[in-house]
């Protein structure tokens, strides 16, 4: 295990002693430790924003509190869910009477424990509503949409809340966007090689040389298709295919595309990608109203990418060219 640690079960202890060390001015820690919150959040906003997840994925999810995106987040042990305790510390410190939005990945163990803190936070007479997103179109069919998992299109979701919290709008008014922003959302991924959890010290799936899995999850679960690697065009014409056929694009809607790199691929790997996507996009008459690059929501060492596509109506296309800084992440407005 070719890692640069001292207690694996510390990890993300040590690793968030770091972040305040490189951030303290900007976040401070709620009392457990694992709540990262802004110190001095936007004073336009009646509700606040929290996110959260398993630690792994880097910069997710600590990394985009921040102007115009999360003002509180909780950090899990790897690839595992925070506990209530964290969620509960970070939405008293953000909620400034209007309640608090919970944007986070489409999990059990993240349904559980942030349920969890809703209801303790409903004791103390705070308000919250939830939004699980849930863009990965590999992880359920169309019809059980639900049951998806929330990949690097959460970023994008996060992206509009936080946008539209600083509208001012109501908690009720924000969870309805989260949602139609989650709804407009969709991500496919693929993995060419495997990551090793710190704690497990052993990769997390096996994939043989020369193989790719489309559509595997950021945790290491199980595709919808294993096969031989291929170029990237292909791999590029495959993601977009699907991603299309699950959405189809609504007149002429414009798109915003993410290339996500997955924590071990080459940035110039993705740019490859993008200028494939953006081919096919054109071919098909539709408009990209702007396209990221980088690593958004990585899977600590693994290599492979993901390609996003959030279909902008007139407020998303407000939204997201709103200004934002991300403590820790890629810009994701202009």
């Amino acid at each position: 295990m070719r890692k640069l640690l001292n207690d694996p079960f510390a990890v993300v202890d040590e690793m968030l002693e770091g972040v305040l060390v490189a951030y303290g001015e900007t976040i401070e820690a709620t009392p457990c430790g694992r709540g990262l919150v802004l110190r001095n959040p936007a004073p336009a906003r009646r509700v606040g924003i929290v996110t959260g997840g398993g630690s792994g994925h880097e910069p997710a999810f600590w990394g985009y509190i921040g102007p115009g995106l999360a003002d509180g987040a909780a950090a899990g042990n790897v690839f595992a869910s925070p506990s209530a305790t964290p969620i509960v510390e970070a939405a008293r410190a953000a909620d400034r009477g209007g309640g608090v939005l919970f944007v986070y990945g489409n999990y059990n163990g993240d349904v559980m424990n942030f349920d969890t803190a809703a209801e303790l936070l409903e004791e103390d007479g705070i308000a919250t509503s939830t939004c699980t997103v849930s863009d990965d179109v590999a992880s359920a069919p169309a019809e059980r949409r639900g049951e998806r998992r929330g990949v690097a299109g959460g970023v994008l979701v996060l992206k509009a809340a936080g946008a539209r919290a600083d509208e001012g709008a109501s908690l009720e008014e924000l969870s309805a966007l989260a949602w139609h922003a989650n709804e407009r959302t969709r991500t496919l991924g693929v993995a060419l090689g495997p990551c090793t959890v710190p704690a497990a010290g052993r990769p997390t799936f096996e994939l043989p040389e020369g193989e790719l899995d489309l559509g595997m999850g950021i945790h290491g679960e199980a595709g919808v298709y294993r096969g031989p690697l291929v170029s990237a065009d292909e791999v590029a014409d495959t993601l977009v295919e699907r991603l299309l056929a699950d959405r189809p694009p609504s007149g002429d809607e414009p798109l915003l595309v993410l290339v996500n790199g997955l924590g071990a691929t080459p940035v110039m790997e993705s740019f490859v990608v993008l200028r494939r996507v953006a081919a096919l996009l054109a071919e098909g008459g539709l408009r990209i109203h702007r396209a990221l690059v980088g690593e958004y929501v990585t899977s600590l060492e693994m290599t492979g990418l993901s390609v996003t596509l959030m279909h902008l109506d007139e407020e998303l296309l407000r939204l997201v060219d709103a200004p934002s800084r991300p403590l820790a992440a890629p810009p994701l407005a202009p």
